[in-house]
């Protein structure tokens, strides 16, 4: 009877595991971008990280830590800075989650020559990794009043002009 009761449960504990097993562990930048990325833990380390303080749906300042999403998309050949101009003003970055949830940025609103707004691939709060919930990877966007774009799970980023 133990023997059954013991399989039981560590049948029950792998079906409650799987998501977090299973949870993305890279991001795939791609679409109008002259290098597509896949972007790892070991790829954001080489990279500065940026630190954003924004309140949380807890109503709790945070303090997240991540890098700079334009430096990511510079990093993978998207058009930025003087170049950002003209028809490429119609671009838009694509963030997707792993539950398919999906948020759109102007690629204005991501570069520094539009905005003193500051928004970033997290992959910590507090000090801390995000939670298996949160992470392993979120954007956060400083400032914003709603925080319906600092999307969670972060699994791919899709740069588009908008047709």
């Amino acid at each position: 009877m133990k023997k059954h009761l013991i399989i039981a449960c560590l049948a029950l504990l792998s079906f409650t595991a799987i998501p977090f097993i299973t949870q993305a562990q890279t991001i795939k930048v791609s679409g109008e971008v002259t290098t597509p990325l896949t972007i790892d833990a070991a790829y954001l380390q080489k990279l500065a990280p940026t630190t954003v303080t924004r309140k949380d749906r807890d109503g709790k300042d945070h303090t997240y830590t991540g890098v700079i999403l334009a430096e990511i998309l510079k990093n993978a050949g998207v058009t930025l800075g003087p170049e950002l101009k003209g028809e490429n003003l119609t671009k838009y970055l694509q963030v997707e989650a792993s539950d398919g949830y999906q948020v759109i940025f102007a690629l204005a609103e991501l570069d520094k020559s539009f905005t003193d707004r500051t928004i970033i691939l997290a992959d910590k709060v507090d000090g801390q990794p995000l939670a298996p919930g949160d992470g392993p990877y979120r954007i956060i966007v400083q400032d914003e009043k709603k925080p319906a774009r600092c999307i969670k799970q972060v699994t791919a980023m899709q740069v588009h002009f908008v047709k």
